[in-house]
């Protein structure tokens, strides 16, 4: 697989090159276009600042949120582009559409050292198309404007999408430091973890984890459950759950899990339980396995934090991935951000597996340099973790 550093090597004074990132940034609920957590910008950074201070004609592309192939004004990277700017130290050009006349005309006046960021990849339906010939036809689009091209969008990687899998075979393609660091701390967690490993798991489903779940069992020495998917967990133990979320389809495949992980599941002792989804709900602490009929878990509570930071403390090997209540409600961030903080004195190597993980860190004011390293991709991590094949990985490493 080449590298930007390959790329940087052969220079790219003059040269356009294209860089598919991840700027998929959330925006706060009640302003919207106001960036609530850029993260995503600041990560591809070093990137773009090598290219741009190495006088190549640099063009961003990103997806944000999913339209429904066309123009859509609630998904427009505009307010990304001027972010994006001030962290550049000076004006990024920004294209009103993808492939059309305005990026060609910008693209083509694009100078040495300029950045410029073409609209949503998304507002074209050839971007996620399953058809191979129209997913193709847009990839020779964009593959039009650049004699180079670096993925640097890990959070996308897993997708079969037209700038992440079918762009790469139109040019010469290079790996960015960011893909690189993520598969290479991915590999590290996967292949040779530092005993003793521990992994916490949160977020609403079973469903959406059993495959990690299944794939990481049998490598770690404890499986801390919280979030949403505790509930189906402690079901499947015979405990009453309430109103709690609930996947009755996946009762038995827990009951199945707990038999094989033979005590290495940990699941919470005690819960924050409330009579509604509102911050404003009247809630109380309750035993896991007592949790009233006309209420519903929306945290682990702090007997279940204080199990949890137990587990976590011995660890030389932690991956963390989803949270431990609904931690947006400030009634039900503890949980979420005892176990965080439990994982910030480790003495060990943490990966915070991207997603709502990384958005509780900076939502709840951790901080981010406690842990060894924070993903930019939630849903890459995990299918990587349960040894898929990665799309956008595969397309790098063809020669």
């Amino acid at each position: 697989m080449k590298t930007l550093d390959d790329l940087l090597g052969e220079g790219v004074s003059g040269r356009r090159v294209l860089v598919r990132a991840d700027l998929n940034v959330p925006f706060e609920k009640n302003n919207p276009g106001v960036i609530s957590d850029d993260g995503r910008i600041r990560a591809v950074l070093p990137t773009l600042v090598a290219l741009r201070d190495a006088g190549a004609r640099v063009l961003v592309c990103s997806h944000l949120g999913r339209p429904k192939g066309a123009p859509d004004p609630k998904f427009t990277l505009a307010p990304v582009a001027a972010r994006l700017g001030e962290l550049l130290g000076a004006p990024a050009v920004f294209a009103a559409d993808t492939v059309g006349p305005d990026a060609q005309a910008k693209a083509a006046a694009l100078t040495e050292g300029q950045v410029l960021l073409l609209e949503n990849l998304r507002f074209n339906a050839g971007e996620t198309s399953k058809d191979d010939a129209e997913r193709g036809g847009f990839a020779d689009q964009l593959a039009a404007f650049a004699d180079a091209y670096v993925d640097d969008a890990f959070g996308a990687v897993h997708r079969k999408h037209a700038s992440v899998y079918d762009v790469p075979a139109r040019l010469p393609h290079y790996a960015g430091g960011l893909v690189l660091r993520e598969l290479e701390v991915l590999k590290k967690v996967t292949d040779s973890p530092e005993q003793p490993y521990v992994v916490v798991l949160g977020g609403s489903k079973v469903s959406d984890k059993l495959a990690v779940i299944q794939a990481l069992l049998p490598k770690v020495d404890k499986l801390l459950v919280g979030g949403g998917m505790c509930f189906t967990f402690l079901k499947a133990q015979g405990h009453e759950v309430g109103n709690s979320l609930l996947e009755a389809d996946m009762v038995q495949t827990c009951a199945d899990l707990l038999e094989q992980a033979k005590g290495r599941i940990v699941l919470p002792v005690d819960v924050v339980a409330a009579t509604e989804f509102s911050a404003d709900a009247d809630h109380v602490t309750v035993s896991a396995s007592q949790i009233p009929a006309d209420r519903l878990g929306l945290d682990i509570g702090p007997e279940s934090v204080a199990l949890f930071a137990e587990a976590i403390g011995g660890a030389k090997t932690l991956f963390w991935n989803g949270p431990m209540g609904v931690f947006e409600l400030a009634p039900f961030a503890a949980g979420t951000r005892g176990v965080a903080e439990a994982i910030t004195k480790i003495d060990g190597f943490s990966v915070v597996g991207g997603g709502d993980s990384a958005a509780a860190v900076r939502t709840l004011g951790l901080d981010e340099t406690a842990f060894g390293h924070i993903s930019t991709g939630g849903g890459a991590s995990l299918e990587y973790l349960e040894g898929k094949t990665l799309p956008g990985v595969a397309a790098l490493e063809a020669s």
